[in-house]
């Protein structure tokens, strides 16, 4: 994991923004019309396409399963765009599909803390979204890159290339989501007044919107508005307001979404912990090592340790020993 990181490290912030640069400045070639190998049957594409929905709508404690059948389509899709024949609408949807494909992949390595794996499938996903025409997609591909450099202590870059991705996105949903992660790049540099601008544009779009959001950005909630805009209080110095905003997100988020709820009932212990509610604090975050354990994100667990780190391992506070011992058996 370790050398993974480092690799990770080196490359990612020149790479990133030339790869941005080049995706907010240069159109792109759509797919041609393959005229060689055998044809494609588009009723082959229709069930890939089906098939990969209903695999990515499983719960995420099934990705040890889901994910080699994922990698396996994405697999067959490139295939059949290198060695098929097919028409230029077919071509479009299997470059959509690939880039759909490399998306979820790529969460799935991220969530394992494979970081230059999971750089490589979203760079993939850029690409083929770019040839299929889709500007959303491949802006959601470069913003889940930004998100991964926010996590990883890179914010500027990440400030920057979201900046690129949101020149070329139409759909509101998908701009209110870029919106909401560039304010949290700019809450880690604390530069508050551009945090708080792009928290409002998040919120007005979100709050605005008629249209049909795109399948890679379907979950984007008000309850993930409210969580991440207490995320950017807590990195602004205030806890308080920052609780009230996580409290009332966690309280909104649907059942199913276990891997966020563990990441957001870890914000919550944060901005508790900020606060000198040790006890509370330490409960909280001993529930969001439980989720992440649950469905194996090696990521949410890690973030837990870090934050078990800022506990005082002598505290008499109820539930700081228990919270520091379950961590202790992560290591």
């Amino acid at each position: 994991m370790a050398v993974d990181r480092r690799t990770f490290l080196t490359y990612t912030p020149a790479a990133l923004g030339a790869l941005a640069l080049e995706w907010a400045t240069i159109d792109p070639a759509l797919a041609a019309t393959s005229t060689s190998g055998r044809p494609v049957d588009p009723a082959l594409v229709d069930w890939l396409e089906s098939s990969a929905r209903d695999l990515t709508s499983l719960p995420t404690a099934h990705r040890q399963y889901t994910g080699p059948l994922l990698h396996g389509h994405l697999t067959t899709v490139i295939e059949l765009l290198e060695q098929g024949s097919y028409s230029h609408a077919v071509g479009i949807r299997l470059h959509s599909l690939a880039a759909s494909l490399s998306q979820t992949l790529a969460w799935h390595r991220f969530d394992y803390e494979h970081h230059a794996v999971a750089n490589r499938y979203w760079h993939a996903a850029v690409h083929a979204a770019h040839q299929a025409g889709d500007r959303d997609m491949g802006a959601g591909a470069l913003s889940d890159i930004a998100y991964q450099s926010m996590w990883l202590g890179q914010p500027r870059a990440a400030a920057d290339n979201l900046e690129h991705a949101l020149s070329r996105t139409i759909n509101p949903t998908a701009r209110s989501l870029l919106f909401l992660r560039k304010a949290r790049a700019h809450a880690m540099l604390h530069e508050a007044r551009a945090c708080y601008r792009d928290l409002a544009q998040a919120e007005k779009l979100l709050d605005s919107t008629t249209d049909t959001a795109p399948q890679w950005c379907f979950w984007m909630s008000p309850a993930d508005l409210a969580v991440d805009t207490g995320r950017c209080l807590i990195d602004l110095g205030q806890p308080g307001r920052a609780h009230d905003q996580i409290s009332q997100g966690v309280t909104l988020l649907p059942t199913a979404r276990d891997k966020t709820k563990a990441v957001f009932l870890a914000y919550k212990a944060e901005s508790l912990l900020a606060q000198g509610d040790i006890a509370q604090a330490a409960l909280l975050a001993r529930q969001s090592l439980g989720l992440a354990q649950q469905i194996g994100a090696s990521r949410c667990i890690q973030q837990v340790r870090d934050l078990s780190a800022t506990f005082d391992p002598l505290s008499s506070e109820q539930g700081v020993d228990r919270l520091l011992y379950d961590v202790a058996l992560t290591n």
